[in-house]
């Protein structure tokens, strides 16, 4: 069968060789944890504790403030040394606890109570995951809970779990198909449990045929499970651009995957999912990866949320060369470090340590109206046009031209041979007009 694909996109060098066929190890924190209070799209948590008191493992320490929010919770056990504005990975302060690990990992009451979800009510599994603070792990970080709360729950016919893993270098999610196949089954089958009239589908791109196959092995007995095959092609990934392929469905500007009968989870998501309802442990860990050609000895590693950045380098054996540029997630939607004393957070996939060789910007030319990043663009959009706006401040006729569908995917600069920063100008267009809304 024809691998799926969305229209236009592109393919950049993938670069998963560092990591693909290095499985996940176990790393232990041995400094302090940081934990921000914003971790998730939505409302910041409020801090539940003080400097001095002690916590838990799993004890809840951030309290969701709003719907659109979800609670945080300590992933050791230890004493509370401040509750300040600490550096986050994107680049701001943001109120955070820190806790000095004892050692002991000794674990709150209210963690590990379990039951079959299949004799629980809609209801209480929802609340379970929402209460054990699982948020979308493949970008931004929605509450899942949320999504798995369409208004009308009836219209839901297809679940999408999205195995592409489109972004360079990034591994985390493949070796979860890898090593824990059937935790992801297991966790399609609850959402599923939740949509009785729906199906469930795990897409995965053509350069993962080893996770293909322990998928298909871990679901071949679900009758209304399928493994989707997918075109390796960048973003596939992406939620709007995931449906196209799979079902050919358009989700319309401003509207949401469930306006067209579809659920789209991060396969580590789905694994957070499994962990919250058959183990009863909230979100504690997250899957990343350490690669570039910076870095020594290129891994994955379990670690646990609030581990800092510096932590995960030194595990993978430190720099072999100084990098000239480190990343927080992946080359074409990452965020650029200053700092590797920053934690790991709920949406952390990746750190990545690139040599000068990796990480040339070319000088910023004019535009040569190639019309290039207009081929390629996911979106349809007119990314030439809104870089002009951007840089001229005209905000309505950014509108106009839908700049706020842009999802940042960085298609257009890769592809620009003027090497324009397009998708620079157009976040800070994006950012722009929502501050402006806000005022």
């Amino acid at each position: 069968m024809k691998a799926l694909t969305f229209k236009r996109g592109i393919h950049p060098p993938h670069g998963k060789h560092y990591t693909e066929n290095k499985p996940i190890e176990v790393l232990m924190p041995k400094g302090d944890l940081i934990y921000p209070m914003a971790q998730h799209i939505g409302a910041p948590c409020e801090p539940l504790v003080k400097k001095g008191d002690r916590v838990l493992l799993g004890q809840k320490i951030g309290e969701a403030k709003g719907f659109v929010s979800a609670p945080i919770h300590s992933t050791v056990s230890g004493t509370v040394k401040n509750v300040t504005p600490m550096l986050h990975p994107n680049g701001t302060k943001v109120m955070s606890v820190i806790v000095e690990n004892d050692g002991l990992y000794e674990e709150d009451p209210s963690i590990n109570q379990s039951k079959d979800y299949k004799k629980m009510s809609r209801e209480e599994i929802i609340n379970k995951i929402r209460e054990a603070g699982v948020v979308g792990m493949g970008g931004a970080g929605f509450p899942t809970f949320i999504k798995l709360s369409p208004p009308i729950i009836e219209n839901i016919d297809t679940i999408l779990i999205n195995g592409a893993e489109c972004e360079p270098y990034l591994t985390s999610d493949y070796r979860v198909m890898v090593e824990e196949s059937g935790k992801v089954a297991e966790g399609l089958r609850i959402i599923l449990h939740l949509f009785p009239k729906a199906k469930g589908y795990i897409a995965i791109e053509d350069n993962k045929p080893e996770a293909i196959a322990k998928m298909r092995e871990a679901t071949k007995n679900d009758k209304n499970i399928q493994i989707l095959v997918l075109k390796t092609k960048y973003p596939q990934g992406s939620e709007k651009q995931l449906i196209y392929a799979c079902t050919k469905r358009e989700v319309p500007s401003g509207k949401l995957p469930a306006d067209v009968g579809c659920i789209v989870q991060n396969i580590d998501t789905v694994v957070a999912i499994h962990r919250a309802i058959v183990r009863g442990r909230p979100l504690m860990r997250r899957i990343v990866t350490v690669s570039g050609g910076a870095i020594k000895e290129p891994k994955n590693f379990k670690v646990r949320i609030g581990t800092t950045y510096r932590e995960l380098v030194e595990a993978a054996g430190g720099f072999i060369e100084k990098p000239a540029k480190i990343i927080s997630g992946g080359p074409m939607m990452g965020i650029a470090l200053f700092s590797l004393d920053v934690p790991i957070i709920k949406t952390s996939s990746a750190i990545l340590c690139l040599t000068e060789k990796e990480a040339v910007l070319p000088p910023e030319k004019a535009c040569i109206r190639c019309g290039k990043c207009v081929d390629i663009c996911p979106m349809n959009l007119l990314p030439l046009s809104l870089n002009v706006h951007a840089l001229h401040h005209e905000w309505d006729d950014f509108e106009k031209e839908h700049g706020m569908d842009c999802m940042e995917c960085g298609s257009c600069s890769y592809i620009c041979p003027a090497k324009r920063h397009l998708l620079q100008s157009i976040r800070r267009g994006k950012k722009t007009i929502l501050a402006n809304k806000r005022k």
